[in-house]
């Protein structure tokens, strides 16, 4: 295993940082370009589906990949999960149709099932125990650095070359990220070799019990970017918002303003305490949501979403593997991811359903998803009273 050191900032930890920019990049920077895709191919009533077959996929993978990620190591892992995404993106301009579109969103899906996972674990076993919340906080800024970045990149290329430079760019650059993860060092102490017997599943291997009240709270929070990911790039051509992808660099930009700070901050004050303040900004920024009506007030709230979020991911992500056996740590892990996908997957298809193509329904889509997140709450208080009178 490679020794941990007191500083943060190594080496194995910054490349990892790099590739997950560039990882995120590559699969975010084709998300505002594919409502307007697929309903040029005649799927318009299937805009759901975009974001949750997605996160279907991803989740349905987090197990498999947690158990690997314990088994035969962590780097594999992350390599397989950047190689989905080389060829998903290369794939899309040759799968023309909406079955085919809608195949290769399930496969995509399986990028995100195992790079993250990995990535964590990995980050868990090198940084000091005593910084994890402000180690978590970082990598998520260098993965929504790549998502900010990348959706007004892509939105570009769409206007000037084509839609299908947008794939072969994304897929490029999800090959750059595979590349700086060849030469990771494994942090897996006792591995086993892969046989194919490993991709099933037992009972005890699919849910971390000791994570799943995280992983709750997790979906909770996150179930509004499904809702996000799939109705915004509507709301912003309503508003007359050209460039999509300024909606999630505005929504990227405040994460990482927040996450900067708010992973060091758990580490001193405690994951709860900032989850509570993370939960109430994000309900109030969905009511705000609900009331914008230009496109200034759109993208204010969005970087008020983003900057909630942010404050949420490092204290979630630390707090899962503060509670997890370091063996397994990728099983915790993909318990979290999986509460995760599942509510964004969620969230996509009940904004879709309320939504219907219909942008007076715009602000009931975010009412609800304000209510809906609100319900964290509960879990948070519970937990809180449980742990003082401990």
């Amino acid at each position: 295993m490679i020794q941990r050191d007191s500083s943060l900032y190594n080496i194995p930890f910054l490349i990892l940082c790099v590739s997950y920019a560039l990882f995120g990049a590559s699969f975010n920077m084709i998300i505002p370009e594919l409502p307007s895709y697929l309903a040029s191919l005649g799927g318009e009533d299937y805009k759901g589906l975009i974001i949750s077959l997605f996160t279907l996929t991803a989740g349905i993978s987090r197990p498999i990949s947690g158990k690997l990620a314990d088994t035969i190591g962590r780097v594999p892992v992350m390599i397989s999960g950047t190689i989905v995404c080389v060829f998903c993106s290369l794939l899309y301009p040759i799968l023309a149709g909406v079955t085919g579109f809608l195949m290769l969103r399930l496969l995509h899906g399986f990028s995100t099932g195992f790079t993250p996972t990995a990535i964590t674990a990995y980050i868990a076993d090198i940084v000091p125990d005593d910084r994890r919340g402000e180690a978590m906080g970082i990598v998520g800024v260098s993965m929504n650095l790549g998502a900010s970045a990348s959706p007004p990149i892509g939105s570009y290329l769409v206007l000037a070359y084509s839609l299908d430079i947008l794939f072969y760019v994304s897929s490029f650059i999800a090959f750059l990220s595979m590349v700086l993860l060849l030469r990771m060092k494994e942090t897996l102490t006792q591995k086993e070799k892969f046989h194919p017997r490993q991709l099933m599943l037992k009972r005890n291997e699919i849910i971390d019990k000791k994570t799943i009240v995280p992983a709750i709270i997790c979906g909770l929070t996150y179930f509004g970017l499904g809702v996000i990911l799939t109705i915004v790039a509507d709301q912003c051509e309503f508003m007359g918002i050209k460039n999509k992808g300024l909606f999630f660099t505005s929504f990227t930009i405040c994460s990482v303003m927040s996450r900067l700070v708010a992973g060091q901050i758990s580490d001193r004050y405690g994951r709860i305490e900032v989850i509570v303040i993370s939960i109430f900004c994000l309900v109030c920024s969905y009511i705000f949501m609900a009331m914008a009506t230009t496109p200034v007030l759109l993208l204010s709230a969005t970087g008020c979403i983003g900057f909630s979020l942010g404050i949420a991911a490092p204290a979630l992500f630390a707090w899962t593997i503060d509670r997890s056996d370091a063996s397994r740590r990728g099983m915790a892990m993909g318990t979290m991811y999986i509460g995760l996908e599942a509510a964004i997957g969620l969230g996509a298809l009940l904004s879709a359903g309320i939504y219907a193509n219909n942008p007076a329904n715009f602000d009931v889509v975010f009412y609800v998803t304000a209510g809906i997140t609100s319900t964290a709450f509960y879990f948070l208080i519970r937990e809180y009273s449980v742990r003082q009178d401990l």
